[in-house]
């Protein structure tokens, strides 16, 4: 009798983003056994040290100056008695720091893995849960088991595929197709409009759109997102009627790569007075995390070399061009700011280097 193979290093990543999301145990390379604060469950469930972000371990007066320039870097703590689920949670969101403010005393760990800890903060974020966990010194029951090296195939951009594509006729333009991408091993699927005659002679009119439910859907005025989606796609269709084209990618990417919750959580704390960068940082999140590869990858499957890129973000001129896209043109997109986003931009301008007036 043969024995079944195990799953591939894709599919203990989707596997291990699963078992984050539901609260069950997660093993990394083997050494390090993980409890999510955020979503872990058990009665009794309490660990002697915990895994957190740098970020935090600066707000509990642990980090050195190294670990506090990458926020999302792994610190390990110990306190005078294990960790709860409640103590846990608590000290994993800096929503709560005033309603908590005594915390401690801890004292910070040397890492004894320190590629599996990193791994398990990326984990969480692509799971879109706060990055902290109890850490027990033994594997919980049935654990998921993931390699830091299984991120790499996860990750991989030559998974996707196109699943779909349709006509479909827009506000901004009649001539319009969508095409829709997506990975056997990532839920995420992203999509491009692409509006106009497709002409390989002339490159088109490209925007890369991170999903923005918040401004996109629901109007909201802290953000550009909604306005830049719209004058873009208004830019494309003026761009088809004199014989050029355009194409939007919607990629699944909310929050630039923290996802939705971890966006809405940047929100309450700008509330209390941190810049969008500050507030991710908090987090224990990166500033950017989007992935610019699977936009070079939707190209890649248009048939789309090189391109007009739409954008105030030099950088993301460089993250396209560093994974294969030639940029022939960098197309200004800013929009009047409104009360209630101009220090959003102002932020962008001054701490993420766009180009804005």
């Amino acid at each position: 009798m043969t024995t079944a193979p195990g799953p591939g290093p894709a599919r203990r990543v989707a596997l291990a983003l699963d078992a984050l999301r539901h609260g069950w145990p997660v093993t990394v390379d083997g050494v390090l056994h993980l409890v999510a604060a955020e979503t872990g469950f058990g009665p009794d469930l309490a660990a002697p040290r915990m895994l957190i972000s740098a970020a935090r371990a600066v707000t509990l007066k642990l980090a050195n100056q190294r670990e506090a320039a990458v926020p999302e870097a792994p610190v390990l703590i110990r306190g005078a008695e294990p960790f709860t689920l409640a103590d846990a949670r608590v000290l994993a969101d800096p929503a709560l720091d005033l309603r908590f403010p005594m915390k401690g005393p801890f004292a910070a760990e040397p890492l004894a893995h320190p590629e599996a800890a990193r791994t398990a903060m990326e984990l969480a974020r692509l799971a879109g849960i706060l990055p902290a966990f109890l850490a027990p010194p033994e594997p919980q029951d049935e654990a998921t088991q993931v390699a830091s090296t299984d991120l790499a195939a996860w990750k991989a951009p030559e998974h996707l595929v196109v699943a779909s594509r349709a006509r479909l006729p827009v506000e901004a333009a009649e001539q319009a197709e969508i095409v829709a991408f997506r990975a056997a091993d990532d839920l995420r699927e992203h999509v491009a409009l692409v509006i106009g005659q497709q002409n390989g002679d002339r490159a088109p009119l490209v925007r890369l759109h991170s999903e923005c439910l918040t401004g996109d859907i629901l109007g909201s005025l802290k953000c550009d997102c909604g306005p830049q989606l719209h004058a873009a796609l208004a830019a494309m269709a003026a761009e088809a009627e004199s014989g050029g084209w355009g194409v939007l990618l919607y990629l699944r990417q909310e929050g630039r790569g923290i996802g939705l919750i971890n966006k809405l959580r940047a929100y309450r704390l700008q509330d209390f007075g941190f810049d969008t960068v500050d507030a991710n940082n908090r987090l224990g999140l990166p500033t950017e995390a989007r992935d610019f590869p699977v936009a070079a990858r939707m190209l890649e499957l248009l048939g789309v070399r090189v391109i007009r890129l739409m954008t105030n973000n030099p950088a993301k001129v460089a993250a396209l061009e560093a994974v294969g896209v030639t940029v022939a043109e960098r197309v200004p997109h800013q929009l009047p700011a409104n009360p209630h986003n101009e220090h959003y931009l102002a932020t962008k301008r001054e701490r993420t280097g766009h180009i804005l007036k």
